[in-house]
This record gives C-alpha cells, sequence and structure tokens, in this order.
C-alpha cells in the first residue's frame, strides 16, 4: 500500500503488525515497531516513575543511547508518555506542542506546598458552601486561555538549578507565570472531598496548579490526588505499551531472529 497515496493512511495505519503516523513534518515514523530500536514508542508511565526513569529503562532495552521523552510526567502520575528514540528524537518537539487529556481527581477543603500527593496537608478549609451547581459554574470559568503559575516543586530550572530541589531545601522559589489554556474541563464525579474530572490542555500546564487555583475558586482550597495522561494529540493511553510490553515484545523479536540466523 502506498501511503502517500491513502488519504485514509494518512492519518495512521497498521502494517505487519507495525504501526506508523505522520508526524506532519514530511514522513512517517513507525510507533512500537519491535523490529527497530529507532522509532516512537507510546509508554504506559508507571505510578512512581519519573519519566526520566522510563527513558533510563528504555535506554537499555532498545541498546540506543540516543532517546529523550516529549513532555514530563510527574511521578505521581501515570498514563501516556511518548519517548523518541535514534533519528526520531528530532519529533520530540512536534510531539511536546500536541494537546494533553488527562483523568483525575482533585482533594477538596486541603492544600499542600507540592500541590499534590508529595507533601503533607498545610491548611484545612471550609467545603459546607459547595454544591453541584457552585463546581459546575467555576469548571466553566476555569476554561480559557490564561496565566498560570507553576508549582515550586517543579522540574523548572532557576538559576541553573531545579524548583523542586530549591523548595525540598526550605529556599524560597518565585514562580513566573506562563500561559497556557485549557480547552475543555469538566467534572465527572463529586463526593466530598474527591472530585473526578476530565481536562483538555495545552502544553505547559501543570494540573498541579489546576488544582489549587480550582480550590481558590470554589472559595475552599484543593489539591491533586491522582492524576493520568490519557492522550496526546490523537495517541491514546489504551495503544501505550508497558514496560513489560516493551521487553517481551523485544526479546520476542530477538529470538525469532535468532532462530531464522
Amino acid at each position: 500500500m502506498d501511503v502517500a497515496e491513502n488519504p485514509i493512511a494518512m492519518l495512521n495505519y497498521s502494517l505487519v503488525g507495525m504501526e506508523y503516523h505522520s508526524a506532519g513534518i514530511g514522513y512517517f515514523c513507525p510507533v512500537n515497531d519491535f523490529t527497530s530500536n529507532e522509532g516512537v514508542w507510546l509508554i504506559d508511565k508507571p505510578l512512581g516513575w519519573t519519566s526520566f526513569d522510563v527513558v533510563r529503562k528504555m535506554r537499555n532495552i532498545l541498546g540506543i543511547k540516543k532517546i529523550g521523552h516529549a513532555g514530563t510526567l510527574d511521578p505521581l502520575a501515570t498514563g501516556l508518555l511518548i519517548v523518541c528514540s535514534g533519528s526520531f528524537t528530532k519529533q520530540i518537539g512536534f510531539y511536546m506542542g500536541m494537546e494533553k487529556e488527562y483523568t483525575g481527581t482533585f482533594f477538596i477543603g486541603q492544600t499542600t506546598p507540592s500541590f499534590d500527593l508529595e507533601t503533607e496537608p498545610e491548611g484545612t478549609f471550609e467545603t459546607s458552601h459547595i454544591s453541584d451547581l457552585w463546581l459546575n459554574i467555576k469548571a466553566k470559568e476555569i476554561i480559557g486561555t490564561q496565566m498560570q503559575t507553576p508549582p515550586v516543586f517543579s522540574a523548572i530550572k532557576m538559576d541553573g538549578k531545579r524548583a523542586y530541589t530549591l523548595a525540598r531545601k526550605g529556599t524560597e522559589v518565585k514562580m513566573k507565570p506562563r500561559e497556557i489554556t485549557i480547552y475543555d474541563f469538566g467534572i465527572t464525579m463529586y463526593d466530598l472531598p474527591y472530585l473526578s474530572f476530565k481536562i483538555t490542555c495545552s502544553k505547559g500546564t501543570y494540573i498541579r496548579s489546576v488544582a489549587n487555583d480550582f480550590g481558590k475558586m470554589i472559595g475552599s482550597g484543593a489539591y491533586l490526588f491522582s492524576l493520568r495522561r490519557t492522550a496526546i494529540g490523537a495517541f491514546r493511553d489504551e495503544d501505550a505499551l508497558t514496560i513489560e510490553d516493551l521487553t517481551k515484545g523485544f526479546l520476542n523479536v530477538r529470538e525469532s531472529q535468532s532462530k531464522i540466523y
């Protein structure tokens, strides 16, 4: 099949078990292709792993030095992480610019210094005034382009050092607001103190900051209790590989190749 002549195949297609995707920059790239150590990989990041933990593990599995991810996921988050290896690392910037979709849960009525579970609660706030109607009104108000202040417990560099390194030492860190866009935000469940949500947003959006800001908007406090990245552009988490899937896939290919030769 000549993919260039097939408009349906221009988005995604399957060929001999290998997924290909138009990167939008003039050529196609293999996605989760076990026959090569170069390509684009959709990985389901485990809870507790840093994004760099995934890259380091994949560097060993693939046996390749040139590798990187296209957008950090916090250790306490799970879900879709795009990793590019070999010559496909040139596409990292393209994937980083794609819209992101997340699902997760806010804890309503408390705040933490890190805006998530990494640190202990530092404040407790009133919640008796909160109703479903109030929540849905405020959920609509958070949609749009806005200036967002990242958490001090973030990987952003401040004077050559990661902000979280300074914050963990107790050093005062002043973060600069950044422009982000929240395209959609919907509440999927509310059972005090838990509020579940689904959000679509631009690159650079910190969902921990969304939690903190939303807590203020509803006249209370909130922190991020759980988070999963479900999509990056057209890529979905259900198509992602676990680290175990990746390891087994490469072992199976290598065993098959050894039998042939």
